[in-house]
């Protein structure tokens, strides 16, 4: 690609960037086809009682995509953004069948093991995509763009798949709609997705953000906004792990059925990636700090009340409060990040960040889980509230201010302890 003719800019790349959103749409369906009916999948086809052993799956599939996501920041510069996409759809296409063809519980664990490394290459070559075409002025509506389409699917294929596991049962219709989502999503990477390191570069002449001395320990401790960053990222992806594998054991031991756990849980992803339409762009305006911590906080409030909850409406209506914090800090997350670090160590400073905040499934699980099975699963919700919280205090107190590249004033990097 002729550098002179590259331009940055998400109108002037409307038509790839538009592509990438809906590659991402498919990547997020990938993960609500398991989002409504995995737990129960596990009682009732393979027998598996403890709540530490359900949410096995969630563990297995948040190291994996931790570890993939932090190799993919570290491999994109070298084998390309593309090459790593496609890798990870050709990891996701087994896992269908796989599922649903499981001999035991084991098996489900593996495959999982396999969606998770699926997920990070295919999630996090698209946000550095997407990132790397807009330049600095639209990065927070690029994420909330992002974001939107990935977890508006993740909300629209578990409603689906709750409908469909609630008429004609658990299996096997719903993981057909997981294979056809892989197929469509190689197709559309194979046939018209195109590499964006040369957007890298061209960004590289004109960009003055002091490198970072070691990207994976400034990222994840040193440095005040990315460490901030980082924690709360890890956090909200703990509480999205306990929700994930506890919530529809709430909604079904309040003897819902298949289609309201489908809607409850739907809830939660919907409106956290439709508000990423709004908030992604708020992003790029108001004060990332301010949105990060009312969103942390927003999130753990709305946690604590769901086990002094049983009415269909109010889950309904809590379902929603969690989706609103959370879209108020998912494409914040990435557009802070993105704008405290230097182009050549973007990708991998996102993926030390996205390393770190999914590992918060894995420990969202066991947590949660250890929890549920020693204290019970009230208790267990209520421990991962207060965590939530406290997080927001950390962005609050600990978080120096970042000013957006519209407001014309320089940034100042503070990297003490």
């Amino acid at each position: 690609m002729n550098r002179e003719k590259i331009r940055l800019g998400l109108k002037e790349n409307w038509r790839q960037f538009a592509l990438l959103v809906l590659v991402n749409a498919f990547v997020g369906g990938m993960v609500g086809m398991e989002r409504t009916i995995i737990p129960q999948f596990a009682e009732t086809t393979f027998g598996v009682g403890s709540k530490t052993a359900i949410l096995s799956f969630i563990t297995a599939f948040g190291l994996t995509k931790a570890l993939a996501n932090y190799y993919t920041g570290r491999l994109s510069n070298r084998f390309g953004r593309r090459n790593l996409l496609l890798f990870g759809w050709l990891l996701a296409l087994p896992v269908p069948f796989m599922l649903l063809f499981a001999p035991n519980w084991g098996f489900v664990i593996f495959t999982n093991v396999l969606l998770g490394i699926s997920q990070g290459f295919t999630w996090s070559s698209t946000v550095v995509m997407k990132i790397d075409l807009v330049g600095e002025q639209d990065r927070g509506l690029a994420m909330g763009l992002n974001e939107f389409a990935g977890y508006l699917a993740v909300g629209i294929v578990a409603f689906f798949t709750g409908y469909i596991a609630n008429t004609y049962g658990v299996i096997p219709y719903p993981f057909y709609l997981g294979s056809f989502i892989s197929i469509v999503g190689f197709a559309l990477t194979v046939l018209w997705v195109k590499d964006t390191r040369a957007f890298v570069r061209k960004e590289s002449m004109i960009d003055t953000t002091k490198p970072l001395d070691n990207v994976f320990l400034q990222t994840t401790l040193i440095d005040r906004v990315l460490s901030s960053v980082t924690q709360a990222g890890m956090v909200n992806n703990l509480n999205d792990g306990m929700i994930w594998g506890l919530l529809p054991m709430v909604l079904f031991s309040l003897h819902f059925d298949h289609a309201q756990i489908g809607v409850v849980t739907a809830t939660y992803p919907t409106v956290w990636g439709v508000g990423q339409l709004i908030t992604g762009k708020m992003s790029d305006h108001y004060s990332k700090k301010s949105m990060l911590f009312w969103g942390m906080l927003g999130q753990g409030l709305a946690i604590l009340c769901i086990p002094l909850s049983s009415d269909f409406y109010t889950l309904v209506a809590i379902s929603a409060l969690l989706g609103l914090g959370t879209a108020l800090v998912y494409p914040t997350f990435l557009a802070t990040i993105a704008q405290a670090t230097s182009p050549v160590q973007r990708a991998e400073s996102i993926g030390t960040f996205r390393l770190w905040r999914d590992l918060g499934y894995a420990f969202g699980a066991v947590i949660s889980g250890v929890t549920a099975d020693l204290f019970g699963i009230d208790y267990a919700i209520l421990l991962i509230g207060i965590i939530t919280i406290a997080s927001s205090m950390v962005v609050k107190f600990r978080m120096p201010e970042i000013i957006s590249p519209g407001k014309n004033i320089l940034q100042k990097r503070t990297v003490s302890v």
